[in-house]
């Protein structure tokens, strides 16, 4: 991985990171008592990495295998640690491997998380990696969705289908995954509407696009991705838990990781969920979001990265 996106997954993590370290300032070469395992727990918690990940943390501390008076250094080392045992079972780049092509990929998430620009993100990482590459606009429910994949197909050079504001998604996908068969696409990204609002017609909608695919390619969706805004802390939490249960998903896309994000959410989801993170956005740039390292994001939010300036 190059060095600019060290640097931007650096930039990125910054405030959780600096977090963290402002957090755990002061407890190390104190007496790894009671007392101090909670101060370090409860501070992994307020840096949003999660109760689960805090409390395996606050064990292995316990465990007496360390110094009792151990340096704050060394309490990060084990942070990091337990932070890449997470990250590293969920961190699994997007296998395209359909046969028959294409392989569909739903792309859900509530408006405003970035959904859209992370579409054409995504597709931008396909074409790099020598894939050909169809969007279909099946968030007929904003026209304004519609207005904004149609722009970035056109800006990375991709077809799209698209349909009428208000107009039938699965009438959209049926299209879609008909004229990438006929000219040989090997993805087919699917735009979803995101309003949570009422979940009954959200439910519905994506069942019935469900049916479309299955009488086309029994094995579509190959994929369910959720995309959530790191911005929104824990928030992004329940929005998993909802969409696990409206919609199937099968991994996520962290966006948004600008410096301003509570990246520790990535490790409570990591943890609490288990699903796979194919890729995280750490800029606006059209490579900015990547597959990624699970030790190298770990190190750098204990705070512990060498190249940190």
């Amino acid at each position: 991985m190059s060095n600019s996106w060290h640097e931007k997954l650096l930039g990125g993590f910054r405030r959780t990171s600096d977090r963290l370290v402002g957090n755990l300032a002061g407890l190390g070469g104190a007496r790894l008592d009671e007392g101090t395992l909670d101060e370090i727990e409860e501070a992994l918690i307020a840096s949003d990495l999660g109760p689960e990940t805090a409390g395996r943390v606050r064990h292995r501390l316990s465990e007496g295998t360390f110094e009792r008076d151990m340096e704050e250094l060394g309490i990060r080392l084990v942070v990091a640690e337990e932070v890449e045992s997470v990250l590293a079972q969920v961190a699994r780049p997007i296998e395209i491997d359909a046969f028959p092509r294409p392989q569909v990929i739903l792309v859900i998430g509530v408006n405003g998380s970035g959904k859209t620009t992370t579409i054409a993100k995504l597709a931008h990482l396909f074409l790099e990696q020598d894939y050909a590459v169809m969007l279909a606009a099946g968030d007929t429910f904003r026209a304004a969705a519609i207005g904004q994949l149609k722009t970035w197909a056109e800006r990375i050079g991709v077809p799209i289908v698209t349909g009428p504001e208000g107009g039938d998604a699965a009438g959209i996908v049926w299209d879609a995954v008909k004229q990438a068969t006929a000219i040989g696409t090997d993805v087919l990204i699917v735009d979803t509407a995101g309003r949570l609002q009422n979940k009954r017609e959200l439910m519905d909608e994506l069942a019935k696009i469900r049916r479309v695919l299955g009488r086309l390619n029994p094995a579509a969706p190959h994929d369910v991705l959720l995309v959530l805004d790191a911005t929104t802390g824990q928030n992004a939490l329940s929005q998993i838990e909802v969409f696990k249960e409206v919609a199937g998903v099968t991994g996520l896309v962290m966006t948004k990781l600008d410096g301003t994000a509570r990246g520790g959410v990535l490790v409570a989801a990591a943890e609490r969920y288990a699903l796979p993170i194919h890729a995280i956005g750490v800029g606006e740039q059209m490579g900015d979001l990547r597959p990624f390292d699970a030790r190298e994001v770990s190190r750098i939010i204990a705070g512990v990265d060498t190249e940190r300036k």
